[in-house]
């Protein structure tokens, strides 16, 4: 399961970076860059949810070890 987190974690970075070179940073909320950002956004939010389920994954084998 921990790889697995990992290959996704990759994987959202790796979206993050392609979608961030789409970007018109010029212009960044018309057309194609709308969804460039939107496409940013969303392996961002994906990135967190992963580091907070390993976090609480260590926290969890911490807890049992303790006991």
């Amino acid at each position: 399961m921990k790889y697995f987190i990992y290959v996704l974690l990759t994987l959202a970075i790796a979206l993050m970076i392609y979608n961030g070179t789409l970007i018109d940073f010029s212009n960044p909320l018309q057309g194609d860059s709308k969804t460039a950002v939107i496409g940013v956004l969303a392996p961002l939010c994906v990135v967190v949810l992963l580091i907070i389920l390993l976090l609480s994954r260590t926290i969890q084998q911490k807890v049992r070890k303790a006991k």
